[in-house]
């Protein structure tokens, strides 16, 4: 079994940076943006990037975790006194992230370490959140009793790849899809 020493403190501020110029950097240009103009803007060398993300792939993988976990954690807060509008918030927010990042996950699906749809998306962590705040919305009758987990998900996930590199049409169209779900 191989031991991984934990990172120095310099080390750690220097992954997190990486990971949030990239975050910042395919929001904007895509999934292949430049590895050296990530590094740059990161303020490390190339070597510094790669000893911490050895592939592309690696360093896109970290950007869609990272972004799925603060969306998960976004919906972990207190629930609010509206759980059709936390629902919808939430779900909009899913939306945006996903138009936002041109081509994240697919570029994480064509990679080459042969990870599934569901590893790469993360789909249990999300399915587990949203189950919550559906089962809210639900338990207050603020949704359609047909509308279920999966369904809403993939709803999201198809207006974000339809709308891809335009997240203000991708959240207009999930609103007005969501309009839908109402009883």
């Amino acid at each position: 079994m191989e031991h991984v020493k934990p990172l120095r403190a310099d080390g750690r501020r220097n992954r997190e940076r990486i990971v949030a110029v990239a975050a910042e950097l395919v929001g904007r240009d895509g999934a292949k943006v430049s590895l050296e103009e990530i590094a740059r803007r990161a303020g490390v060398g190339s070597a510094t990037l790669h000893r911490h993300f050895p592939s592309r792939q690696s360093l896109l993988e970290a950007v869609f975790r990272d972004g799925v976990a603060q969306l998960c954690a976004r919906a972990s807060s207190q629930p609010g006194e509206d759980p059709a509008a936390e629902l919808a918030a939430w779900l909009e927010d899913l939306t945006v992230y996903t138009a936002t990042h041109r081509g994240l996950a697919a570029a994480l699906l064509t990679g080459p370490d042969g990870l599934t749809a569901e590893e790469v998306c993360s789909t249990d962590k999300l399915l587990e959140v949203l189950s919550v705040l559906v089962a809210r919305a639900s338990s207050a009758g603020a949704i359609h009793a047909l509308a279920t987990t999966e369904d809403l998900l993939m709803l999201a996930n198809a207006i974000a790849v339809a709308n891809e590199d335009d997240p203000l049409t991708a959240s207009r169209v999930l609103r007005l899809a969501l309009t839908g779900i109402r009883p």
